[in-house]
């Protein structure tokens, strides 16, 4: 699927995803026409899907992260689904995981501090629909976070 030339131009965009596609070829020694013709051709096979930009959420005043993790009662067929797309309405949640095992759904929200978590806990995430279990984690520190795979 990906050659070697493939890998350098992606650990090289990895590794500088504002670089240029020029700067990214001179990096993986290839021209910038043969680097472009080569992420045109990743993009279309659905490896490479855009690019974005990371927030740093305590730049912008969101001190607290907590992971909430939850077991849905499954009585109603269409409990998970409901329990989704309320979860997706509540504008502090970043994040929304499903599993299979005891634990059905990780959302991961941010707040500003403890007293704003606190509403949020009590007037959003306890009003959603068909939750049996919840255990909340409250996030210390973050020792490694690297989206950059080992190509």
């Amino acid at each position: 699927m990906l050659d070697d030339t493939d890998r350098r131009l992606l650990r090289h965009l990895q590794n500088d995803p504002a670089a240029t596609v020029s700067a990214l070829a001179s990096r993986a020694g290839v021209t910038p026409a043969l680097a472009a013709r080569r992420f045109d051709r990743m993009r279309s096979r659905g490896i490479l899907k855009g690019q974005r930009a990371r927030i740093d959420w305590h730049a912008l005043g969101f001190e607290v992260e907590v992971s909430l993790r939850f077991t849905i009662d499954k009585a109603d067929p269409r409990a998970f689904d409901a329990f989704i797309s309320a979860a997706r309405e509540v504008p502090e949640v970043v994040e929304i995981q499903t599993f299979l095992g005891r634990v059905d759904v990780r959302l991961s929200l941010v707040a500003r501090d403890l007293a704003h978590y606190h509403r949020i806990y009590r007037e959003r995430i306890l009003t959603l629909p068909h939750i049996a279990e919840i255990e909340a984690l409250m996030q210390v520190a973050v020792l490694k976070t690297d989206e950059r795979l080992p190509l």
